[in-house]
């Protein structure tokens, strides 16, 4: 009498063996590339069907920010590298300090740059990073990992919850009953045309999300006026440039007078802004900035005429 073999699980979506992809490597390279390419357009396709919930989440976010709370990520690999980066980047942009993003991966420091073997199985190093971080109720944990299995990230939000801070998980597959989130975005990007190559569209897809999941977060806290980064830090030349051309573009002052009100606002471009539109010092100028912002405080924006929408230049008022 035979055995009955059980059934093989079904891999998930992300480990599955590409349909397109079995001639990969008998194709020339610009071949190669232009599948690559069109992945990609299946990685923005599955943000796009993800947008309600990356919505809710920024939404949460922007709360958790407004009340001193904190972003906090978790990862492994390629996932705990990309909250890495969009954590450290968010300081330079939107001028906050660094303890507002932060991020932990699997294996530490040394998993930014080396594989770390057996760093993403340990549920219980994810546990202690939430633990480091000191998460409370007003933070926001999110957890990210292509799988939706890693158990590192798994610790780290069970740890979460249990601390009482809200959590969203951003994923490519569909989470288990084991991987449990307040908030769920997952863009649903399909197997790799190298299988269970996470760096490729997964990753792509999972940037996406995090750049979303910041700016949208921050833009509603007031970080961004009419496109511009104006709480951006003028660290470096090029950015020492780019806020005296913000604050020409925004009063249509002259170059100099631009520089002359950065510098009397101690390189702040809002507090400059915010000083022109207001005719006061900066101390009187920063107060009534922390009171309504600079929409509040600024002129209404001429509107555009057709021709001025056609060049993409807007009216301009006369420089004073």
């Amino acid at each position: 009498m035979g055995t009955t073999r059980a059934p093989k699980a079904a891999l998930p979506p992300t480990e599955r063996l590409h349909p397109r992809a079995d001639d990969l490597d008998l194709l020339p390279v610009e071949a190669v590339v232009r599948r690559l390419h069109q992945e990609d357009l299946i990685a923005l396709r599955s943000v796009r069907e993800a947008l309600p919930a990356l919505s809710a989440a920024a939404r949460t976010v922007a709360e958790a920010l407004r009340v001193g709370g904190r972003l906090l990520y978790v990862g492994a690999g390629t996932s705990g590298r990309l909250g890495v980066l969009d954590a450290s980047e968010c300081p330079p942009t939107f001028g906050v300090p660094a303890t507002c993003v932060q991020a932990a991966i699997a294996g530490g420091r040394q998993a930014l740059t080396h594989a770390v073997e057996g760093a993403e199985d340990d549920v219980g190093a994810g546990a202690r990073a939430v633990r480091a971080f000191r998460a409370t109720a007003r933070d926001v944990v999110c957890g990210i990992t292509a799988s939706a299995s890693t158990p590192y990230v798994r610790g780290a939000l069970d740890e979460a919850r249990r601390l009482g801070a809200h959590t969203v998980l951003v994923c490519c597959n569909p989470p288990g009953k084991a991987m449990r989130a307040d908030t769920v975005v997952l863009a649903r990007t399909g197997p790799e045309v190298v299988a269970g190559s996470t760096r490729l569209k997964a990753g792509t897809a999972t940037k996406l999300v995090l750049n979303a999941l910041t700016t949208a977060a921050f833009v509603s806290l007031g970080k961004v006026y009419r496109g511009r980064m104006v709480d951006v830090r003028p660290t470096n030349a090029k950015l020492k440039a780019r806020a005296a051309r913000m604050v020409a573009e925004l009063t249509d002052v002259s170059p100099v007078k631009a520089r002359a009100l950065l510098a009397a606002a101690g390189d702040s471009v809002k507090l400059a802004l915010a000083m022109h539109f207001t005719g006061l010092p900066p101390a009187q100028a920063r107060r009534r900035l922390e009171d309504g912002g600079l929409r509040a405080l600024a002129p209404p924006v001429p509107r555009r005429t057709a021709a001025s929408q056609k060049s993409g230049k807007s009216p301009r008022r006369r420089r004073s």
